[in-house]
């Protein structure tokens, strides 16, 4: 539906300047914005640092759960303790207040991890976001540089336009642009593991 209404916006919006003065000359220039995201070596250092952010969490988070099986261990050992009929019933009591205390320390681990969980989740969203909005104002202002320069009176998203011949697509001049002063190691074609190396 969204979609749907981006693409009906877009053709009044094209139709509107089509229709504007005989005088005025709209050149009109088309940019995958998908494609130059994509290829952008700066996006692919952001998804590796997301990535890399992520593991740490997940580190953190495995070391939580393996706090919470070694609680559960001790507190299965202070349970059964806690039954053996070989000892007074005033030490079976001090073992099954220690079994308590133990359970408790469990669900305190429990809740932390559950809280940890969502305040990683919630930080890495936020800093997928961040970066994102980072990325798409350089890669917006990369095509307006190049849109001024090549002299178009406008710019649209390839992906959202139904046709075009492709003539005044100047999606591969910004990501050039962009790339310019990549790592060499980042602005490589990516190898599918299914296909054999060239």
């Amino acid at each position: 539906m969204k979609m749907m209404l981006k693409k009906l916006t877009l053709g009044g919006a094209l139709i509107a300047l089509l229709n504007m003065s005989a005088q005025a000359e709209v050149k009109i220039a088309t940019v995958s914005l998908a494609k130059t995201f994509d290829g952008y070596y700066r996006t692919k250092q952001a998804d590796a640092a997301l990535k890399d952010r992520q593991a740490e969490l997940k580190k953190s988070q495995t070391e939580m759960e393996d706090s919470w099986n070694k609680a559960k261990e001790e507190y299965q050992k202070l349970v059964a303790a806690a039954s053996d009929q070989a000892v007074s019933a005033e030490e079976r009591d001090k073992r099954k207040q220690d079994a308590e205390a133990k359970l408790k320390d469990m669900k305190d681990i429990e809740a932390n991890a559950a809280q940890f969980q969502r305040q990683a989740g919630a930080v890495l969203q936020e800093e997928k976001s961040r970066k994102t909005k980072n990325l798409l104002d350089e890669i917006k202002l990369a095509i307006t540089g190049k849109a001024k320069a090549g002299g178009y009176t406008l710019v649209v998203d390839a992906d959202a336009v139904l046709y075009t011949n492709g003539e005044n697509d100047i999606t591969d001049a910004v990501l050039a642009q962009l790339n310019a002063g990549a790592p060499e190691d980042l602005t490589k074609p990516e190898v599918k593991k299914d296909e054999p190396k060239k």
